[in-house]
Order: structure tokens, then C-alpha cells, then sequence
């Protein structure tokens, strides 16, 4: 079975971490939910907490098949800010594990050099991040080399289905599609 982890920072963006884990988990992929800290309660950008699993510096990046960060500014940096968060996405990349990020979460993954050419975000991170080479991409989700990257909110239900796929399989991805009527993904 797959191993994603998805760690949370307070003030996260609730409807993508959410998103991700539940299309992950109808897929049969394990998801193991990180705080930063060794407090099991992290509140999102709209005050809905989330229960974790652990604290990421108990996090064996050798046991994982892909990490993914959800958005949300606050969140985001927190992320870009924590040395095992940045730690795991360097170590992840290095072997060519699959990294993903949503929404304003790429500037954490530019922080840690593991950022690529073709990514998308948020629009107003664009600024944030600039990698060299960029063209700005309005795709809703853009694949480049082992980095996923989505656009925000709206697009959290058609991303996590792009990493079932990559995960899972098409057969997969097409069954969890059609049971959640994602006929716009």
C-alpha cells in the first residue's frame, strides 16, 4: 500500500487537506497526518481543527512513496519555515520520490530547492517564487519530472485525483471520479 504524508501547520487551507486525504483514503492509500509540533490539534485557516496522526519529526522519510502540502498562506509558511518539513522534501527529491503541492504550499517546496520549472500555484504566490525559467501555468494541475503542483481550493478534488492515478492507477482514479461525480476534473 502507498504511504503519503501530509503534514498540517496551523492556519492550512481545511478544504484542500481535507480533499487530499479523503480521495487518498477512498483510493487505499495510506495517509498519515503530521503536526509540526507534538500537539495532536491543528487549526486551519477557518478555525476547523484537524486531528493528526503524529509529529513530522517522527517521520521516516524512507517509508514514503510521496509527500503532499496543502496550501493556505499561514500554513504555507510554517511549512517553509520547519527544518523536518524542509528536511523530508530534500531527502524525498534526492531520490525521486513524488513531492506535491497545492495552492500557495509550492513556495515551501521553492524553499527547499526541490521546486520545478512547470509547476502552477495560487496566483498571487507567483510572485513569491519565481523559478527560473517559469511561464506562469493555469493548468489546474501540473506534473514536472517527480513534482506535483495544483492551483487552490477549487482545484483540491481534481489534484488529489491526479495523485491517486499516479499512485493507484487510471482504474482507480476513474472509480473514485465517478463516485464523487468529478466529471470536471
Amino acid at each position: 500500500m502507498s504511504k503519503v504524508l501530509v503534514p498540517l501547520a496551523k492556519g492550512f487551507e481545511e478544504i484542500e487537506a481535507v480533499s487530499i486525504i479523503d480521495i487518498l483514503r477512498r483510493g487505499e492509500i495510506e495517509v498519515l497526518i503530521a503536526s509540526l509540533d507534538d500537539n495532536s490539534l491543528v487549526e486551519g485557516a477557518n478555525g476547523i481543527t484537524i486531528q493528526t496522526d503524529g509529529c513530522i519529526k517522527e517521520v521516516d522519510s524512507t517509508l514514503l512513496d510521496m509527500i503532499v502540502l496543502p496550501g493556505g498562506w499561514d500554513g504555507t509558511h510554517a511549512l517553509a519555515d520547519d527544518e523536518n518539513v524542509q528536511r523530508i522534501l530534500k531527502e524525498m527529491d534526492a531520490k525521486g520520490k513524488n513531492i506535491a503541492a497545492i495552492c500557495a504550499a509550492p513556495f515551501a517546496l521553492n524553499k527547499a530547492g526541490v521546486l520545478k520549472q512547470n509547476y502552477t500555484c495560487y496566483p498571487s504566490v507567483e510572485e513569491e517564487i519565481r523559478v527560473e525559467g517559469y511561464q506562469g501555468e493555469k493548468s489546474m494541475v501540473v506534473q514536472d519530472a517527480n513534482v506535483m503542483t495544483s492551483r487552490g481550493p477549487a482545484t483540491a478534488l481534481c489534484f488529489a485525483l491526479e495523485i491517486v492515478k499516479k499512485l493507484k492507477g487510471e482504474e482507480s482514479y476513474k472509480a473514485i471520479k465517478e463516485g464523487v461525480l468529478a466529471t470536471y476534473c
